[in-house]
């Protein structure tokens, strides 16, 4: 062999053993960050709450659908006790064999039946058991079994959204709103109109809800923003620095999931698409009530949001806006010749 093609191998396999050193690093460096989500019970925020029998979540095998509840959590002035409500929660639900992801924004208002409890909020859950107790009482509503949950707090969504380098998106309207109690930290203020949000700007956008339809509306506006952090999380660079991403955001999430669990749910929501996005309960099997002198949102049928569930994740709405519309040659009736 000569010079020139000993020095052009060596070479070669200096690159590839570098190659395979930082593939090894980052490997080393994502497990670690993923384990420090994974909370022992000295050190997690729930670590008060009884573990249950009753509310044990079932286990994921890998075949089968998987559910997921990711709650956000509003910690501004709790005591060192206490526990906050979930403020923000949707649940991810992902079929293996489909490669599909649906998303569900369950309204914090809704008033259910908390196992163990008296029906409340379906925020309360958090609050009154923990993690379990919110994905055994959001799954009975659903009609769902929920295998995992993922909390954050407000900071640690900050950090997330300022770890990939923000989101590009598009403000649909002005939105103002002033609140005193915390020293003005957390006010909103946004003006209409595609911009760059940073993570500060992104949380106010996900938690305005001063509106005509509050809640209703804020759900919506959530799906579509944790789409786009979804989308730039999965770009090229913020692949590369997946390990750097989580161990700014992991101080700040709970999760029963894994180091093992996340890397398999990685994979698959890599591979997979957004097939559905709705609001949990819909507006038509919702109504208004007061209870103890407050308002909530009571569910009419409950077997009828089961069922609406179901018919959600039946549907692939990508493929449907991907279909074009027929033309009135392409149509039945064009084709039979019209008037």
């Amino acid at each position: 062999m000569s010079k020139k093609w000993r020095y052009t191998l060596f070479g070669f396999l200096s690159v590839l053993f570098i190659a395979f050193c930082f593939v090894g690093w980052w490997v080393y460096r994502f497990n670690d960050e993923l384990s420090s989500a994974h909370k022992s019970k000295e050190e997690s925020r729930f670590g008060k709450f009884e573990e249950k029998a009753e509310e044990k979540p079932p286990e994921w095998e890998g075949s089968e659908r998987v559910n997921i509840l990711l709650m956000g959590g509003d910690e501004r002035g709790l005591r060192e006790d206490e526990t906050a409500r979930s403020d923000s929660m949707l649940v991810a639900s992902i079929d293996p064999k489909l490669k599909t992801i649906h998303l569900f924004s369950v309204l914090r208002d809704t008033y259910v039946d908390i196992p163990g409890y008296k029906n409340n909020r379906a925020n309360s859950a958090l609050q009154l058991g923990g993690p379990n107790l919110s994905m055994l009482t959001i799954g009975n509503m659903l009609g769902l079994d929920i295998q995992y949950y993922v909390y954050v707090d407000f900071q640690g969504f900050i950090k997330l959204v300022d770890a990939i380098g923000g989101v590009d998106f598009y403000v649909e309207k002005d939105m103002h709103w002033s609140d005193s109690a915390d020293e003005h930290k957390y006010d909103i203020n946004l003006k209409k109109g595609f911009q760059h949000l940073d993570g500060d700007k992104a949380l106010q956008y996900a938690r305005f809800r001063h509106d005509r339809l509050s809640d209703f509306t804020r759900t919506g506006r959530q799906r579509e923003l944790l789409k786009a952090i979804a989308d730039k999380m999965q770009s090229g660079w913020n692949l590369v620095k997946l390990p750097d991403i989580l161990g700014k955001v992991t101080p700040y999430i709970e999760t029963n999931m894994s180091s093992g669990d996340i890397l398999k749910l990685s994979r698959l929501g890599y591979k997979s698409h957004q097939a559905g996005s709705v609001q949990a309960p819909p507006n038509e099997l919702l109504a208004d009530e007061k209870v103890g002198g407050s308002s909530v949102l009571a569910i009419k049928d409950k077997e009828a949001l089961k069922a609406f569930v179901q018919l959600t994740l039946d549907k692939d709405t990508s493929v449907t806006a991907a279909t074009p519309s027929p033309t009135p040659s392409s149509s039945p009736s064009g084709s039979a010749g019209g008037e």
